[in-house]
């Protein structure tokens, strides 16, 4: 089993510039999206210096990645979660002390959406409303939870699915990574199959799809895939920056 992926990242057509990151890497799994948040230049620094951070910490201890692809125990299980929490929790620090030392950049965060492979499992850690899909079977699925306002309202039942997309509160973020110096971190291990595609994107894409409107798209090539949904999300109104990752399982 192996994993091939591509990126596209584009400003959108309403914003100045990009606050948007990501990181890809197929040899070692892992792949991040990050949504920056604060204005000027601080959301740029906040979700770059975050995929960078979860990168060094996950690159660092890679062995416990590894030692996941043969040993599923619960304490490689749980070992390999914690990796994923430490560097989410990395990045929440770095991005709060840098903060904290810049006046222009206090009160930055993003958002942080990675996604950790190994044959047969993968890691999802989440904080924020970028989001991970698992594609399988022709349909997909959002394997992480949106932190925002309006969702936590639907969990709730204060809000139906049809009342939260007209909310203007949509875009309300309960949890970042950086606006405090810790962050609760949602952190799930899924199965993993190969024809399995995983997409991995920031709301300025996914706030423009259906969810049937995915599978299609991933029977193309990642690369392809990944262009098609930046054009899609711009052909929409591009009212954000738009970040879109397509990894595939392989034999």
């Amino acid at each position: 089993m192996r994993f091939r992926g591509a990126a596209a990242t584009d400003v959108g057509r309403r914003r100045a510039h990009n606050e948007d990151a990501h990181l890809l890497d197929d040899s070692l799994g892992l792949y991040v999206v990050a949504d920056g948040m604060g204005g000027h230049a601080a959301g740029d620094i906040a979700s770059q210096e975050a995929v960078e951070a979860v990168f060094n910490v996950v690159y660092r201890d890679r062995a416990k990645l590894s030692r996941l692809a043969e040993d599923t125990s619960q304490e490689a299980t749980r070992q390999a979660k914690r990796l994923l929490e430490s560097s989410v929790q990395a990045a929440t620090y770095m991005v709060f002390g840098l903060a904290q030392h810049s006046p222009g950049q206090k009160g930055m965060g993003t958002t942080v959406s990675a996604l950790a492979l190994v044959p047969g499992l993968g890691i999802t850690a989440q904080v924020g409303d970028s989001r991970v899909y698992l594609i399988r079977d022709g349909r997909a699925q959002a394997v992480t939870e949106d932190h925002t306002l309006v969702a936590w309202q639907v969990r709730h039942g204060i809000l139906t699915e049809a009342e939260a997309e007209q909310s203007p509160h949509r875009n309300v973020i309960t949890r970042a990574v950086g606006s405090k110096d810790y962050v609760q971190v949602d952190v799930n291990v899924i199965e993993v199959r190969t024809g399995d595609v995983f997409v991995l994107c920031t709301d300025g894409l996914h706030g423009y799809l259906q969810d049937d409107e995915i599978p299609p798209l991933v029977k193309m090539e990642p690369a392809t895939a990944a262009k098609r949904f930046v054009a899609l999300a711009n052909e929409r109104g591009g009212k954000d920056n738009i970040t879109a990752i397509v990894v595939r399982v392989e034999p």
